[in-house]
């Protein structure tokens, strides 16, 4: 059996500034690349202690065989929350979530314990994608 790891993940940025600041900033992840192309940028964001796990802020419908219509569609499911998301795990959730609400981060639903089992909150980035946070 092969030992896969996740290398890269992708999430939409609309204000890559923004979802900068949200990223190395508020959550404390380390900047691997920033990558200029005409008026676009890709940037590299990963947990300082996982250099094999990165998470790329692509530009949102960059695929040259979209149409405007259809980026409109994309776009507005990324303002809705609708488009990407991503679950992070964290050792105390409750102290974490206090540091993301007093920054003022988008809170979607404050730490409660699920039925399911686990202990999360959830909060938007600045382009809107959900990121769920759990309790490890």
């Amino acid at each position: 059996m092969n030992n896969i790891t996740i290398h890269y993940t992708f999430l939409p940025p609309t204000d890559p500034e923004a979802s900068l600041r949200f990223y190395r900033d508020l959550l404390g992840f380390e900047v691997r690349q920033d990558v200029g192309y005409e008026d676009m940028r890709w940037i590299t964001v990963g947990p300082v202690e996982q250099p094999q796990t990165s998470i790329v802020l692509q530009p949102p419908a960059v695929d040259p065989g979209i149409t405007d219509q259809e980026r409109e569609v994309i776009l507005s499911l990324i303002a809705k929350g609708s488009f990407a998301g991503m679950t992070l795990a964290v050792d105390d959730l409750d102290a974490f979530y206090q540091q993301l609400e007093s920054a003022g981060a988008d809170v979607v639903q404050e730490p409660i314990d699920q039925d399911y089992g686990v202990r999360d909150c959830t909060f938007r980035d600045p382009a809107g994608n959900l990121l769920r946070i759990s309790q490890r």
